[in-house]
């Protein structure tokens, strides 16, 4: 099971007490009053199942957060680290036994403080470009960097570094036949990449409807060179679906977790002939 990237939440959702003891909150657009702990306790966990991080405030630390970025700041790291140490126990304790392994490797919008949490999981295991992984006969070659985005998240790097990084990542693969790309950019040009096109004020153009290829010129440029088995990739939300570049299968999945679906790509592998046998895309 892979995670291939985005592991961390990109919101928080404030839960307002106010002083007559309700609370008031809002998501996705639609604002309601809770008046009890058990209507508080089920907001948190329709906050939770979008991938948002929810957090009880008093009206004053709410009016603070708003003036003041930094608190704002400290505390999406402590609800984000808490999110995920959650998120690791959850796994281990659900996979513990099965001979399930579970993969997740950070990516561009993911903070650098949730490496240590994944470095020291019993269960979930993580790579980079430093330290492939082995199931089955197989090597996973991971990269969370990305190309630059119009928001600057914290895994990115121009075409030249993320070259350098796949370069290095290739000299622990010997065999393209065994190998699979973990790659959180999609391929330039794949349609594995298409995205919403942006005004200078980061709004839609044409409301959306107009598309072009955002993905990585260096991963496509990797994948047609080293033609691995198959080649896995994220990153662009909307663009769930497969391509072929030469031989090699590549797969994103899409996502669509602010709607509390989960989208996936089933794989089958024959691992005596080497070789993807047959996928599915689904959502769960």
């Amino acid at each position: 099971m892979i995670l291939g990237g985005d592991v961390t939440g990109k919101a928080m959702v404030p839960i307002v007490q106010k002083a007559n003891g309700t609370w008031d909150a809002s998501l996705q657009d639609h604002r309601q009053t809770l008046d009890t702990e058990a209507e508080v306790v089920e907001f948190e966990k329709r906050v939770m199942n979008r991938g948002y991080y929810p957090i009880r405030v008093s009206d004053e630390e709410y009016v603070a957060m708003q003036d003041d970025p930094v608190l704002v700041d400290k505390r999406f790291k402590e609800v984000m680290l808490d999110g995920t140490e959650r998120w690791i126990d959850m796994a281990e304790d659900k996979l513990a036994g099965t001979g399930i392994r579970a993969i997740a490797c950070p990516a561009n919008d993911d903070m650098f403080e949730i490496d240590d949490l994944l470095a020291h999981a019993s269960l979930v295991e993580t790579g980079d470009e430093d330290h492939p992984i082995e199931i089955d006969g197989f090597k996973i070659i991971s990269m969370g960097w990305t190309n630059p985005t119009p928001w600057h998240t914290f895994r990115e790097e121009p075409e030249e570094g993320i070259a350098k990084r796949i370069e290095t990542a290739l000299q622990h693969a010997d065999d393209p036949s065994t190998t699979i790309f973990n790659f959180h950019a999609p391929p330039y040009g794949s349609k594995l990449d298409n995205a919403p096109a942006l005004n200078d004020d980061l709004t839609y153009k044409a409301g959306g409807q107009a598309l072009g290829p955002v993905g990585s010129t260096s991963v496509r440029d990797a994948i047609a060179a080293y033609q691995p088995m198959l080649s896995l990739h994220g990153h662009i939300h909307e663009s769930k679906g497969s391509s072929r570049i030469g031989s090699t299968l590549a797969l994103n999945p899409g996502s669509s977790y602010e709607e509390g679906i989960l989208q996936a790509a089933i794989v089958n592998i024959d691992t005596k002939k080497r070789k993807v046998k047959n996928y599915q895309l689904v959502n769960g």
